[in-house]
């Protein structure tokens, strides 16, 4: 057998009834430029040859694929290209600066938790449970004038003014609590801080869902709640040292005027509401701030949603708050009223 495979090596293998149409590789469907696609790619390598000094022109890639191998290779781009996107941070420090009065709003809820034993006795008023209660209350009363009278105040200011305007009470309101010798004036300094909370908690929303960009409008919304937590947790913390030093309750009044002040000059580097600059008729600084905040492609679009929505401004004027009490709205307000009585019991439970 090893001298004849050594003198026919090839007869010895060879089959004279062998027919090539039966064979399986005689029917595949071959590809003109690529004949052998099924094939190792031991076997290319062997089959195809590629000369170096051949002049071809290079293969578009686009039209050898097919469509789903297309669509596959858009989806990946996409992916890629969201994976990469930074489209909140042009507006990121601008919503940052604006929810610092959410974490005033969060201070002056918890500040006065830890300390109203030593304020109470210190002041005069200790066992008296009403003015306790009025002390730590009376915040959420100047909230309800403040939230009422910002209406009118954004739409003569804008909400960057209105903004740095509101730190005037938070701040003095806050001075004037820690100065305070009696019930009086830690009442009205508490009355102070309460116009500036009420401003700020619904201008705050309304000025970031305006200047953050629609794909990331509450992503960045939710700084708001972020700040109001960290602000009750930070008061909370600082009152610690309240059951050690009795006089401690002023120095944390103090430091609630600080965030005002970073506040202040905050909003005084941030951009105004590019909707209250249409408004306003101050097209090319809105425009710009668009153009700056979410991309050139967005200017002509949001000018002309906000001219379509100033024009319709104003149709609702007849309506009336007992609307609510009408079907459909009823519906919605009976929904939330077992809402509102665990929220109610919850706040009585921090006072």
């Amino acid at each position: 057998m090893l001298q004849a495979l050594a003198i026919h090596p090839l007869q010895c293998f060879s089959t004279p009834n062998f027919d090539r149409k039966h064979h399986y590789f005689h029917h595949l469907r071959r590809n003109k430029q690529y004949p052998f696609s099924h094939s190792t790619s031991f076997s290319v390598s062997r089959e195809v040859k590629v000369s170096a000094s051949s002049k071809q022109k290079p293969l578009d890639v686009k039209s050898e694929i097919g469509d789903d191998e297309d669509e596959l290779l858009q989806e990946k781009v996409i992916v890629a290209d969201d994976g990469g996107d930074l489209g909140w941070l042009p507006a990121f420090p601008h919503v940052l600066t604006a929810s610092m009065a959410n974490f005033l709003f969060g201070y002056h809820i918890g500040v006065m938790n830890g300390p109203i034993v030593s304020i109470a006795k210190e002041l005069g008023f200790e066992g008296n449970s009403f003015l306790e209660g009025l002390v730590v209350s009376i915040v959420i009363g100047g909230a309800f004038i403040g939230s009422v009278a910002c209406g009118s105040l954004v739409d003569k200011l804008g909400c960057r003014r209105t903004i740095q305007i509101d730190t005037v009470p938070l701040i003095l309101g806050a001075i004037v609590s820690a100065q305070a010798q009696s019930i009086e004036e830690m009442l009205l300094g508490r009355f102070l801080v309460g116009l500036g909370i009420g401003v700020n908690t619904v201008l705050v929303p309304i000025y970031i869902s305006e200047i953050a960009p629609t794909n990331y409008r509450g992503s960045l919304g939710t700084l708001c709640q972020i700040g109001t937590c960290i602000g009750i947790i930070a008061s909370l913390y600082l009152a610690i040292s309240s059951e050690n030093d009795p006089h401690w309750w002023r120095t944390m009044l103090y430091i609630a005027s600080v965030p005002g002040f970073i506040l202040a000059l905050g909003m005084q580097f941030s951009v105004e509401s590019p909707r209250w600059l249409c408004k306003a008729g101050r097209l090319d600084e809105a425009k710009k701030v668009i153009n700056n905040l979410w991309g050139s492609s967005e200017v002509d679009k949001a000018i002309k949603e906000f001219e379509s929505v100033l024009k319709n401004d104003g149709g609702d004027l007849n309506s009336s708050w007992l609307e609510l009490l009408e079907e459909p709205h009823s519906r919605g307000c009976m929904k939330l009223l077992p809402l509102e009585v665990p929220c109610l019991y919850f706040n009585s439970l921090l006072v």
